[in-house]
């Protein structure tokens, strides 16, 4: 068995520049996972896709005591945060903020990421900074830092952070895997992929669902997997031969499943199993393989109109306590200290 930082080193080995510098090689795998760790998914894994710098600034460190930041944001009294969170993670992780930090309030803004980045970028065209707290995956942080728009953070949580789960300008707060899982009422026992290349078997023909945005899938397979473009192209085309149906967002895509509206799920999530699972839900997932990255990270934009506040969430926000209400919301916490709950 490894330990949760144990697999966070393996699946997470390096912070890439761009695309086009992914090195290819093959990653270390790991016999199996902590029993508090269940996602099974170690064989090959997608890090972040970013150009931003992947080590602190030692002199940036804050000094500062959270006591000392919190007076002065509750001065401020307010934090704008503009991040795209699960409903679960909207009742679990504001109220714990707040309930820590009495007398700030969080007015939180909802939407894709994508959205919230052209928001982000329309308000500063137009001379006005709203938010004070982006957080997002990291294409959407390589874009707002390419457009100068982040201040460095030099949060003392993050020391305990490896170099390519934070950089001069974030720092992660939670990961997602990307698996295949399936409906037990329609894939027999026995009968269930092993493997994502079972996917391309005529037999699964109409009774294949995904989300269509999740490029990650095949840039782990070209670069990791494969060390190869051309064989991770071939696969998917014969995937999607068998006329995947795709839909927006994985939390639908695990509803769908639950229900019955597929037989296999392409690109869900494996946080969203274990809970339906618990409820008896007809689902199981493959534990063979899987492709994961940094899901979540939070950042300051530049001219916060909060500044205290901001930098009062970054820190709670990756220190062990606030994982831990990470966790609680059904995140798998990015800190390598604090494991995610599967129930």
């Amino acid at each position: 068995m490894v330990s949760k930082k144990d697999f966070l080193r393996v699946a997470f080995p390096h912070t890439w520049g761009c695309h086009r510098n992914f090195r290819g090689h093959r990653m270390a795998r790991p016999n199996a996972l902590s029993h508090r760790f269940r996602l099974g998914i170690v064989l090959h894994v997608l890090v972040a896709i970013l150009a931003l710098p992947a080590l602190f600034t030692a002199s940036a460190l804050a000094t500062e005591s959270l006591d000392a930041l919190y007076e002065k944001a509750k001065k401020e009294g307010k934090l704008t945060l503009y991040a795209p969170f699960s409903a679960r993670s909207m009742e679990v992780i504001l109220p714990g903020f707040m309930k820590k930090f009495p007398g700030v309030t969080i007015n939180h803004i909802d939407s894709t990421p994508n959205q919230l980045l052209a928001r982000i970028v329309a308000e500063a065209r137009g001379g006005r900074v709203l938010a004070d707290v982006f957080g997002g995956s990291l294409p959407y942080m390589a874009q707002l830092s390419e457009q100068k728009l982040l201040v460095p953070l030099g949060l003392p949580e993050a020391a305990a952070y490896p170099a390519h789960m934070k950089s001069d300008f974030w720092v992660a707060t939670d990961t997602q895997f990307y698996i295949t899982g399936w409906n037990t009422n329609l894939v027999k026992k026995g009968d269930e992929p092993k493997t994502f290349e079972d996917l391309a078997n005529p037999k699964w023909k109409n009774n294949l669902i995904g989300e269509s945005r999740d490029f990650q899938m095949l840039v782990a397979f070209a670069k990791r997997k494969y060390n190869s473009e051309e064989k991770a192209i071939d696969l998917f085309k014969r995937i999607a031969a068998n006329q995947v149906e795709f839909h927006r967002g994985h939390s639908e895509l695990a509803e769908l499943l639950v229900g019955g509206q597929s037989a296999l799920c392409f690109t869900c999530y494996s946080h969203h199993f274990p809970p339906r699972m618990k409820k008896g839900a007809p689902i199981q997932s493959m534990l063979t393989e899987g492709v994961g990255e940094v899901g979540g990270s939070v950042s300051v934009l530049k001219g916060s109109p909060h500044p205290n506040a901001a930098l009062l969430w970054a820190r709670w926000a990756v220190s062990e306590e606030g994982q831990r209400v990470y966790a609680q919301a059904g995140e798998t916490p990015a800190h390598p200290n604090v494991e995610p709950k599967t129930t």
